[in-house]
């Protein structure tokens, strides 16, 4: 069965590949600070299903605390390194199975590999302070390798990095004239 992806809205995404389910970024909010949903309804409880949760970077419309307390007990999150200390609300969710993870870390969910790749964003939680826990892409790989990119900017070693894939999701955005510094314009 090939790969198939379905879009919930902002970064969140659903990636149905070897009979697991990997949620991305989940945000299943209708509002988060400035940002709105602007088209569809939110997703169903059906959206908040996953064997596994990835989240690319600490900031909030990312790693939103609300939405992760929805996933089922025993769900596997795979966070960058250093989130459980940055984020305290992500200490709370004893009811998942976290895991930390680092560019260049690998592990298994089923028949699926997860390895994390560099990002080039800012991966704090608040645009002021230190810098907990690195920004992270992943490439997903079973019957097809899919990149999920977070957020990110381009960067030199991106191609080598992540290597060849079948299924590129990537953030592609900005506010108003100005895109900012880690993310990708079209």
């Amino acid at each position: 069965m090939p790969v198939e992806i379905t879009w919930w809205g902002h970064a969140t995404c659903t990636i149905a590949d070897a009979d697991i389910r990997v949620l991305t970024d989940p945000l299943f909010a209708r509002r988060l600070a400035h940002l709105r949903r602007r088209r569809g309804a939110l997703p169903t409880p059906d959206a908040w299903r996953a064997d596994v949760a990835l989240v690319s970077h600490l900031h909030s419309d990312h790693l939103h605390i609300p939405s992760l307390a929805r996933l089922a007990p025993g769900t596997r999150l795979l966070v960058p390194r250093g989130a459980p200390r940055a984020v305290p609300g992500l200490r709370r969710l004893t009811r998942l199975r976290v895991t930390e993870m680092a560019p260049g870390d690998e592990t298994t969910v089923g028949d699926l590999r997860v390895r994390a790749v560099s990002a080039r964003h800012d991966g704090r939680r608040l645009p002021v302070g230190r810098h907990h826990s690195p920004a992270l892409g992943y490439v997903v790989e079973g019957e097809a390798r899919t990149y999920f990119a977070g957020d990110t900017g381009l960067f030199e070693s991106m191609a080598e990095e992540v290597g060849q894939v079948d299924v590129a999701v990537l953030p592609v955005g900005g506010w108003g004239p100005y895109l900012g510094e880690g993310h990708l314009d079209a």
